[in-house]
């Protein structure tokens, strides 16, 4: 018996597939897992919803809630603010859920510091080449933020080490087994075991 749900940080390169294997997991099993929404003070799109795209706020009722620690991570974006509400993590949680949060290597490791108890799994392409093939194939950026992107990926690498779990992405549904099987892993740890309520159902069987 799970004692609470998992926070699960994704990262990973850009051209990974982290958004991917995101959606995947919410695809395969929509009950148990939650799609994290962040805070921000930029103002909604067209069609954009307020509590399901984004909490959108002010600023001063997001710089209230960095203050009183209610923000698990946050930066600063083209003047805007963006960041991960402690207390709706903390409620997915209570009901056993699964949060997924994908989200860059910085946030993802002010969120250790903070919730130390979170799984981080790093997504990585099965080789470089790979990666530059997807950003190309993607069609999104020019030649000149393809090679800014790939610069930025011996970086990135060098901070695996500060994660929980590496997962390659080469063939989709195999990464997804194996962040289902990481999961499962982490639900069957000592210290998400709620023994006092295992003792307690033992001895309501014996009256």
């Amino acid at each position: 018996m799970d004692k609470k749900g998992l926070l699960l940080v994704v990262s990973g390169p850009s051209g990974a597939g982290k958004g991917t294997v995101c959606q995947g997991l919410i695809r395969k099993n929509k009950a148990c897992f939650s799609l994290s929404v962040s805070l921000t003070t930029r103002k909604p799109r067209a069609n954009e919803e307020q509590n399901k795209s984004y909490f959108f706020v002010n600023r001063s009722e997001f710089e209230s809630l960095v203050k009183n620690d209610q923000v698990l991570e946050w930066a600063e974006v083209y003047g805007n603010l963006y960041g991960t509400p402690r207390q709706w993590v903390q409620e997915k949680l209570g009901k056993g859920e699964t949060v997924l949060l994908e989200i860059d290597i910085q946030g993802a490791l002010q969120i250790k510091r903070k919730f130390p108890e979170c799984i981080l799994i790093f997504i990585v392409p099965p080789s470089i080449n790979e990666l530059q093939a997807r950003l190309i194939r993607r069609g999104t950026d020019d030649h000149a933020i393809i090679k800014k992107r790939l610069d930025c990926v011996q970086c990135e690498l060098q901070e695996i080490p500060k994660y929980d779990y590496i997962v390659v992405n080469d063939q989709l549904e195999v990464a997804l087994n194996q962040v289902s099987a990481i999961i499962s892993a982490e639900k069957c740890r000592p210290n998400r075991f709620d023994l006092q309520n295992y003792l307690q159902l033992g001895e309501s069987t014996d009256e």
